[in-house]
């Protein structure tokens, strides 16, 4: 998003300033910025419900091929628009995370596009996703409140759907044992990693930049959530190969962005600078690199070959993988990196001013 544009000197403290806790007036200012995007979301929504809907009434939907209780349209509206609203989510990350590429690394010198531009859309369009995922999950809740009353009394429907739908965990049969944990680990980390800018004033520009670069692990469980549990990406075929597609430009763009970023103290080669001001050292930025470039030749591949381990169309269903313990050790050693960063960079002592006109420097670029 924002860089800094230099060391900046602030005044002794004189009790709390206005400003140094979360950023409410930022947040208001964004969130009717991204009033447009939000209503175009809207009607995509829209209509991806009514394709959904269509292809559930002619018989072509591919999810109730494998659930045909949900082919009677009408009565499981909820499921299809909880369907159409993850959608539109999955496609709003995609261009956010694109937005924050162009931001931070290698933008095209076009006068149209300036950096200010492309962060505006970028924290307008993350805010729009953050909500489309939230109505992807209400609308899930709702189907499954619905669905449970017919075998619960309201209260027990009510605590039965929530755990289901908004425990990590708590949903334990099929395929959603693991789509469902995976999608709700990407809701609860973008919410935190999302918001992180409107706390920059008190972390300072270093931190909440440092926490903003794990944001990208919420697009990869994003991902990986609808092509584990999507309506349409059931089967191996050319829609799936097509999601597949579209990652190879992303991961791309995310290699040049790490190849040459935009802001000096994020190269491998750095001339001065104090290292406890790197959120990672040099070898630990390597390996980040080889990793993404492994995993664009595996893009490249699966495309290739076509062959990516979904659902074969007349198959039966490979039991759900990986196992939840293993989600969790990620999300620990996730958790762990997160905190080993936040150590490195935290302000100390009389550094915390500094920090904080750190934070509002960034915001005169």
């Amino acid at each position: 998003m924002a860089e800094v544009s230099g060391p900046a000197v602030s005044p002794p403290r004189q009790g709390k300033r206005r400003g140094e806790g979360f950023d409410w007036a930022g947040l208001r200012a964004d969130l009717r910025g991204a009033v447009p995007d939000a209503t175009i979301a809207l009607v995509l929504t829209g209509l991806i419900y009514w394709l959904l809907y269509a292809r559930v009434e002619n018989g072509s939907s591919a999810t109730t091929r494998i659930m045909p209780m949900l082919a009677d349209a009408d009565l499981f509206w909820m499921y299809w628009m909880s369907q159409a609203f993850g959608w539109t989510a999955m496609l709003w990350a995609y261009v956010t995370v694109v937005f924050g590429l162009l931001r931070s690394g290698p933008r095209p010198r076009w006068n149209w596009l300036p950096a200010a531009r492309l962060e505006k859309w970028h924290r307008t369009t993350s805010l729009t996703t953050i909500g489309l995922m939230f109505m992807h999950a209400l609308f899930f809740f709702t189907d499954q409140i619905r669905d449970n009353r017919t075998r619960w009394s309201f209260g027990r429907s009510l605590w039965t759907a929530f755990v289901d739908v908004f425990v990590p965990g708590g949903y334990s049969t099929g395929t959603g044992r693991v789509a469902i944990l995976v999608g709700l680990l990407a809701l609860y980390l973008a919410i935190p990693l999302g918001l992180a800018f409107y706390l920059r004033h008190r972390t300072g520009a270093r931190m909440w930049l440092a926490l903003h670069r794990f944001v990208i692990v919420v697009y990869i469980l994003s991902a990986w959530h609808t092509l584990l549990y999507s309506s349409q990406a059931w089967y191996d075929g050319p829609f799936r190969t097509m999601i597949w597609l579209l990652q190879i430009p992303l991961a791309a763009l995310l290699l040049a962005r790490l190849m040459a970023p935009a802001r000096p103290g994020e190269r491998l080669r750095q001339r001065g600078g104090a290292k406890r001001d790197r959120a990672l050292p040099v070898p630990a930025r390597l390996v980040g690199r080889l990793v993404v470039a492994a995993t664009l030749v595996g893009l490249v591949a699966v495309v290739v070959t076509g062959v990516d381990g979904g659902r074969p169309r007349d198959g039966a269903s490979a039991p759900p993988w990986p196992d939840q313990w293993v989600l969790w050790l990620g999300l620990l050693l996730f958790v762990a990196a997160v905190v080993a960063v936040v150590v490195r960079l935290r302000p100390r002592g009389g550094a915390r001013d500094a920090a904080a006109a750190d934070g509002r420097a960034a915001d005169r670029v």
